[in-house]
Order: C-alpha cells, then sequence, then structure tokens
C-alpha cells in the first residue's frame, strides 16, 4: 500500500516538473530530457566500453537513451503525467521505497557519452532520487566514444578521459582543453601520476564544498561552470589552503572575488586600455564620486635595484612620480618580495601605513596582489603584466613591439651580410609580437635580411651562438631605463659587432615607467579612472611617452633620420607596424594587411613571421627559473605540463 504521503510528494514534484516545463518553453529551449540518439545517431552500435558499477553525480544525468518516455519527465527529469495515471503509481510506490529501511539500491543503467549520462534502465529511480536532493546515485555505465577522439573539438573530453583513468572521478569536467592540466597542476600531481584513495576523496569533497559556496553567491545561472571558478579561485587561494577553509570561508573569499568571477564568466568585459585618459572631471562631480585629493602609494618590487635592471627602472618611475606630483602623491618603495610570503608582508607594511594604491612591479607578483586584494578591498592594486583577467588586479604594460620596430629599421640598414640575430627573453605574452615587429623593421631596410632567433631562456650564451653563425648586428635585452649611456655597456640594445670581440651599441627601446606612474595617478586623480570591478589591461606605448628608442650616435646620419622619422609618426599615433600582410613559418596568416588587428590579437600573437629562423620553445626547453613566469604568461600556457611544487 502507497502512503498518503508519498502520493502529497508526487503532486509536489510534478508540479515543480510542470513548472520548469513552462519555463524553459518561454525560453525556446527543449522541456524534455535530452536524447542520446539525436546527439550521436548509432551510439548503441559504437562498440561502448563497459565501466564497472559506481557512484554518477545525479547532476550529469541528462537524457535518455531513447525518445520512447521523455515526455513523461521534465528536462531535470521530475514526473509529468497526471496523479492518477499508471506512472504516478509506479513512482510513488519507488518513492515510498526510498523511504522504507530497504531503500532503493539496484543502479540504473546508463550509457556515458562526453561526460554525460543517459538512461537506458532507471528512469524513475532517477526522478524519485534527483527529487529528493540524491547527489549521486549507483549505476551500471556503458562508454560511448566520440568517432574521432583526436578531433581538437573532443580535446578537454580527450583529457578528461586522462583524469578518469588516474581518478576515477566524474565528478569535474571543463569545456576547453588544458584546464585539467592547470587543476592538477594546482593540486601538485604530474598526468598519469598515481592517486591514492584519500587524494581522490579529499578532491572530490573539496570540489563539492567549493561548488555549493559558489552556487550559494549566485553562481547558479552564471555561464561560468563551478569548475571555471575553481580554477579563478586557485590563483589566489593554494590548493592547500583551500582544503582547510570552511564553507562559510570560501563563501566570503569567493564574494570578495565576485568582479573576478563575472570578469571570468564575460571574457568580452576585459578591456585593454591603449592611451591614457585625458577627460577631466568638474570639481562637483569629482566631489560627488569621491575623487581622492592625495594618494598615498606604495611599489612592491622583487630583488632590488642593484641587483636587477628592471627593479631599478621601477624605482626610478616611482621617484618621478613623487617629482612629478609632490602634492597630489606620498610614494614609499618597498624591496625584497622575492616570494609571496615576502611580497605579502610587505604589502601589508604598506596598506598599515596607509597606501592606498599599491603597485607590484613584476608579473609573478600577481599572486600575493589578488589575496591582498580580497584582504584590503578598499586598496586599489596594480601588477605589472599583460593580459589578465581581474578587475580586482588591474595590469599595466608598455607596447614595446613598437620600439622593436624601430630597432629592427636600424638592424636591417646596418647587417651587411643579410643576418640579424635576436635574443629573446621569455615565451609570453606580447613577446612574440616584439620579434615579429623587429623583423618588420629588418625587412623595411633590408628584403633579403634573415633573423636568427636564440633565447636567453634556454641558452646560456645567445651572443656567442649568434656570432659563431656569421651575425654581425644582434638585438639583446631592452635598456631599462630611458638613458642612453646604457647602451654604453655593451649589452643592452641592437649592437654591432666586430671581429675583434667588441661590442658598438646601435639602439633601443627603452621604457619610461614613470610617465607611465604619472599617466596611471592622474587618471585616478581627475575621477575619470575605469571603475573598481572593470579588469583593465593598460598597454600604452609611445604615443602615451612610456616607450621610447635611445639611438647612438654611432648610427649614421641617414639611418636615424629614417628612424626619428617612424618614431615621431608612431608617437602621434599614425603608423601601425602590423597594418601589412604579413605571413607566418607555416604559411598562414599573421595579419592580411586590410584588417587591423586588436589589442588582443597583438598581445596574443603566438606564430613567428616567415622572416625569422627560429622557434617559440615549449615549456620542457627553457631553464627551470624561467618556468613560473611562463607559466602564468606563456603564450601556449595551455598546453603546459603540471608540476608539482612549482
Amino acid at each position: 500500500m502507497i502512503p498518503a504521503n508519498a502520493k502529497e510528494e508526487y503532486v509536489k514534484a510534478r508540479n515543480l516538473a510542470l513548472k520548469e516545463k513552462k519555463e524553459l518553453e518561454a525560453a525556446g529551449l527543449s522541456p524534455y530530457p535530452a536524447v542520446l540518439d539525436e546527439v550521436f545517431p548509432g551510439a548503441l552500435h559504437a562498440n561502448p566500453i563497459e565501466l564497472p558499477v559506481q557512484e554518477i553525480p545525479a547532476d550529469r544525468i541528462i537524457g535518455t537513451v531513447s525518445a520512447g518516455r521523455i515526455s513523461a519527465f521534465s528536462a531535470s527529469f521530475l514526473p509529468l503525467p497526471e496523479a492518477d495515471s499508471e506512472f504516478a503509481m509506479k513512482w510513488t510506490a519507488l518513492l515510498s521505497a526510498h523511504l522504507s529501511d530497504a531503500g532503493i539500491r539496484d543502479p540504473i543503467e546508463c550509457y556515458e557519452y562526453l561526460g554525460d549520462f543517459y538512461v537506458s534502465e532507471g528512469n524513475k529511480r532517477v526522478s524519485v532520487l534527483r527529487y529528493f536532493g540524491a547527489v549521486r546515485i549507483p549505476a551500471k555505465i556503458r562508454r560511448v566514444l566520440p568517432e574521432d577522439i583526436s578531433d581538437p573539438a573532443n580535446a578537454a573530453y580527450a583529457e578528461f578521459l586522462d583524469f578518469y583513468a588516474a581518478t576515477g572521478v566524474y565528478d569535474i569536467r571543463f569545456a576547453r582543453a588544458g584546464d585539467f592540466a592547470r587543476l592538477l597542476s594546482a593540486v601538485g600531481k604530474k598526468p598519469g601520476e598515481a592517486w591514492s584513495e584519500t587524494e581522490i576523496r579529499k578532491l572530490v569533497s573539496t570540489f563539492h564544498l567549493f561548488k555549493e559556496a559558489f552556487l550559494s553567491v549566485g553562481g547558479k545561472g552564471r555561464e561560468l561552470m563551478p569548475e571555471d571558478a575553481l580554477l579563478l579561485f586557485l590563483k589566489v587561494y593554494p590548493y592547500g589552503s583551500l582544503t582547510a577553509m570552511t564553507q562559510a570561508e570560501i563563501k566570503k573569499a569567493l564574494l570578495a572575488l565576485r568582479g573576478d568571477v563575472k570578469t571570468a564568466s564575460e571574457p568580452e568585459a576585459i578591456q585593454v586600455k591603449t592611451l591614457p585618459d585625458d577627460e577631466e572631471k568638474s570639481v562637483i562631480s569629482k566631489l560627488i564620486s569621491g575623487t581622492p585629493r592625495h594618494l598615498d602609494i606604495a611599489f612592491i618590487c622583487q630583488k632590488d635595484p642593484e641587483r636587477s635592471s628592471w627593479t631599478k627602472g621601477h624605482a626610478e618611475g616611482a621617484a618621478y612620480l613623487a617629482e612629478a606630483l609632490p602634492e597630489q602623491t606620498s610614494v614609499k618603495v618597498f624591496f625584497g618580495a622575492d616570494t609571496d610570503e615576502d611580497a605579502e608582508r610587505l604589502i601589508e607594511e604598506a596598506v598599515k601605513g596607509g597606501a592606498e594604491l599599491v603597485f607590484t612591479t613584476t608579473p609573478p607578483l600577481i599572486s600575493a596582489a589578488l589575496r591582498s586584494a580580497v584582504k584590503y578591498p578598499k586598496v586599489r592594486f596594480y601588477n605589472c603584466s599583460a593580459c589578465q583577467p581581474f578587475s580586482s588586479v588591474k595590469s599595466y604594460y608598455c607596447r614595446t613591439y613598437e620600439g622593436k620596430f624601430i630597432t629592427g629599421l636600424i638592424a636591417g640598414a646596418l647587417a651587411d651580410n643579410d643576418l640579424v640575430g635576436y635574443v629573446g627573453s621569455y615565451p609570453i605574452y606580447g613577446v612574440p609580437a616584439s620579434i615579429n615587429a623587429f623583423a618588420v623593421g629588418v625587412r623595411m631596410t633590408n628584403p633579403r635580411a634573415k633573423i636568427l632567433l636564440e633565447w636567453s631562456c634556454m641558452e646560456v650564451d645567445c651572443v656567442r651562438k649568434l656570432r659563431e653563425k656569421g651575425v654581425k648586428v644582434i638585438s639583446n635585452r631592452d635598456v631599462p631605463v630611458p638613458d642612453v649611456n646604457y647602451l654604453k655597456q655593451g649589452w643592452y640594445g641592437t649592437f654591432v659587432t666586430d671581429g675583434e670581440g667588441g661590442l658598438s651599441p646601435v639602439a633601443s627601446p627603452c621604457w619610461v615607467w614613470g610617465m607611465l606612474y604619472e599617466n596611471i595617478v592622474r587618471s585616478l586623480l581627475s575621477g575619470s579612472t575605469e571603475k573598481k570591478e572593470q579588469a583593465v589591461n593598460y598597454w600604452w606605448g609611445m604615443d602615451s611617452g612610456v616607450i621610447d628608442v635611445a639611438i647612438s650616435e654611432l648610427v649614421p646620419p641617414g639611418v636615424r633620420a629614417l628612424a626619428e622619422t617612424f618614431i615621431g609618426r608612431l608617437k602621434k599615433g599614425g603608423f601601425d607596424v602590423f597594418a601589412q600582410k604579413l605571413y607566418a613559418q607555416d604559411g598562414s596568416l599573421i595579419s592580411d594587411g586590410i584588417t587591423p588587428l586588436s589589442s588582443m590579437d597583438v598581445l596574443k600573437m603566438d606564430k613567428l613571421c616567415e622572416a625569422v629562423t627560429g622557434h617559440i620553445p615549449e615549456y620542457e626547453e627553457i631553464f627551470p627559473f624561467s618556468r613560473a613566469l611562463v607559466r602564468a604568461l606563456g603564450v601556449h600556457r595551455d598546453r603546459i605540463p603540471p608540476q608539482a611544487g612549482e
């Protein structure tokens, strides 16, 4: 006999089903479960793979194998037939069994395709269990593989299969290739590495705790999946910290990161600013908006000016800012942020000392900046890096490729044997664009020239190697500050070698960090800056005065005049380096010369032009000390294998 309360539960379940059906139909979506025969015709004859009986995530059960009874269920398997139907009687009988001591024990039978499950036996069991909020349901599984698992469209699923083979976990999946590698890296595991039962349970329980917190703070309904939010979260909080957090602590942290989560779910919200704001607000509007009249500013630097020319450039930029805006700013520089712990300690010291604006001056400091932004939501944080998708920490960098184009013009004119060398730094965002822009400049003055590429992150003495190949004109690392005297040291910028081992300096792009910092601070003081919860990448160039080119007196007058002509055009914003047809080494087009490349196209450029001999190195090829930066900003970071403890 079926108890009365079971019938009442059926009516409640049916009302929920009718509501869901109505909402889906109003949205123009199918109100019923998906059908495998329609998703993948012939799936039942595709040699399915039998898997062991196991518990599967209930929310991954999205359909049935055939269309026979789908009209009896709403999309989430709630019941639709009338309460006095035979279907309803069977459903309530199962409900009674579920509520009894016996429970529903028999596993359902289903097919798995691309990580989703389609029921072949046990639809009503799924319906009853999901109505009562079951998180996992026991199942016999037959896996159906795509017709071509090597198709790039199936890359994410192929990575899931490797993850499943190691863990047996169905709960986590990604739609984007490379995300499983990022998850493994965050957890500290390598592809194919064995997992203990304890490690698996820890991962699954941590993910479900995070997922519940994410959904409870508004994650439901977003395009961003909990798994994607997890990867973002792990950039701020290491896996070890996450596993020790309570759900309440995770919720609090997610709320603090809500702007970053929004940005991750809406990639188009990322704004690349290529020019400083020139809009000035009225005094009244400044008062209304709360625009600051004075800013306490801190610079957080790795190493110190004596050990790092990069840090020296930013320290001089900070000094320039203090001199340019003495009444509106108080500036303090902190050195020695060589580890995450050191960086967070120095940031905390700066904030407790009154800092309202914090510049972290190297890309590896982004993690410490993100955690500090959560801890101090009223403080503005910036990080010197390119192409970062965060709203809580803005990023800034310079369009170095414009200066490289100028030095390429000079190098091509001086290469009497048609060979020009280029020493690349790291295979990160913006660097391939600089190499290609340099090549465009070389070919403009010497159409026959070849650019031989070496990388300082994988070769101890690139200059020696290039000289052994007969190269006389070489582009090395750039001048860190706008001081032509750096060229006289011989190892900076583009130089010409002689047979005796001597080096004659020619030219180099140089960063004018002081001008960049002044532009950002003036923007904040004017009230014309971006919204707090907006991801902004400042990427300024010669037309903003933040990049210049130092030219040696050894450059012939005619070549200097040509270079200065193009410098003038770039400073006026009247020249686009890539506004020409440009072919990659593989014959594909980098630029068609008609449609201008967007800022993001240039930033994410990951192919070298045909004039270049060499390649963009893979992660395994570079020195270990270079890998942290490349993992964070590498142009091929999606295919970087995880490494524990990095």
